[in-house]
C-alpha cells in the first residue's frame, strides 16, 4: 500500500449518505436473515420429524418445501445487495472449499473407510488426514491473509501516530 491511498479523493457528497444508508439496510437485512435464521432451525426440524413419522407424495417432502421457502427468504431479504453495483472483490472461493465441499470430501471419505469394514480408529485416522489435507491445501491462502492484516495494521499505525504528531 502507497501512501497515495491514503489521501482522500474529492468525493460526491452523496456518497457518504449511500454509505450510511447502506450500513443501515445492512444491519436491518442481518437481523431479517437471523430471525429468519431463528425460525428455520425448528420449523425444519418439525418438518423432518413430520416427514419420517407421516408418508408424504415423497420422502421428505415438507422438509423440502421448508428449504424452498428459506431459499426464496434469503433471495428476498439479499444481505449483500449494496455490493452490487460496485465492482467484484477478489473473494473467490473453490467449489470443494465450500461448506458443501469439505462435507462431501470428509463423507467421502467415510464411505469408503466404512465400505473396506473400517474400525472405529481407521475412520477417525482418515478423517484426520482428510482434514489435515484440507489445512494444508489452504494454509498458503491462510498466511496471506494474515499477511494482509498485518499489512493494514502496520499502515493504520503509522497513520495514527503521524497524525499524532501533526503531520
Amino acid at each position: 500500500m502507497t501512501g497515495d491511498e491514503l489521501i482522500p479523493r474529492k468525493a460526491d457528497p452523496d456518497d457518504r449518505w449511500t454509505f450510511v444508508r447502506d450500513v443501515m439496510v445492512f444491519q436491518l437485512k442481518l437481523l431479517l436473515d437471523n430471525v429468519r435464521d431463528l425460525v428455520l432451525m425448528p420449523v425444519s426440524l418439525v418438518a423432518a420429524l413430520i416427514d419420517l413419522v407421516f408418508r408424504g407424495e415423497r420422502e421428505g417432502a415438507r422438509f423440502y418445501n421448508v428449504l424452498r421457502w428459506g431459499a426464496h427468504s434469503e433471495e428476498v431479504i439479499n444481505v449483500y445487495s449494496a455490493i452490487e453495483h460496485h465492482a467484484p472483490g477478489d473473494f473467490k472461493v473453490r467449489a470443494d472449499y465450500t461448506v458443501d465441499g469439505v462435507i462431501a470430501r470428509l463423507e467421502g471419505v467415510l464411505k469408503r473407510e466404512v465400505e473396506k469394514g473400517g474400525t472405529a480408529a481407521s475412520v477417525k485416522a482418515a478423517m484426520d488426514k482428510a482434514i489435515n489435507q484440507l489445512h494444508a491445501e489452504t494454509g498458503a491462502k491462510r498466511e496471506q491473509a494474515q499477511e494482509m492484516v498485518a499489512r493494514t495494521a502496520d499502515e493504520l499505525r503509522k497513520k495514527f501516530e503521524s497524525g499524532d504528531r501533526g503531520e
